[in-house]
């Protein structure tokens, strides 16, 4: 038998540490009312800049009507606001307020700083190797 992992046991693997990962990135947050759902939707139009409520329901993979909800609940918090759509007069484009940019950075920075500290407890060749694994991960993400 092979040390060498096939395509397919690396893939399982590879899959079920990033879930778990993931998880843990997204349970490290500021004390807050935000929802998973909630943040999801800020970070999407934090990096696109702005979207109409439908895009921006099918780049967080929900139905328009449980978007609607949750744009309503960032709306009431101020944290998004709405702005006629400069070619259809249907449509309403949506993109963080300063105050939905700074409730983003606060999450980013508190992510951040938790992983800082996990990588910190790390040797240096550990670090490298994951410096590495994430520039592959990117690549691969891009197809």
């Amino acid at each position: 038998m092979t040390t060498e992992r096939t395509a397919e046991s690396l893939a399982k693997t590879l899959r079920e540490a990033i879930i778990r990962f993931s998880r843990r990135v997204r349970q490290a947050r500021p004390v807050g009312d935000l929802t998973f759902s909630q943040l999801s939707a800020l970070t999407s139009l934090q990096l696109a800049g702005a979207l109409t409520p439908r895009e921006l329901a099918d780049v967080e993979r929900v139905q328009p009507p449980t978007m609607t909800k949750i744009i309503g609940k960032l709306e009431d918090r101020g944290l998004v606001a709405r702005t006629p759509h400069p070619t259809d007069g249907r449509q309403v484009i949506l993109a963080a307020t300063d105050e939905g940019r700074a409730v983003y950075a606060l999450h980013e920075r508190t992510r951040n700083e938790w992983l800082a500290v996990e990588l910190a407890r790390l040797s240096p060749e550990e670090r490298e190797t994951l410096a590495r694994a994430a520039e592959i991960m990117q690549r691969v993400a891009r197809g």
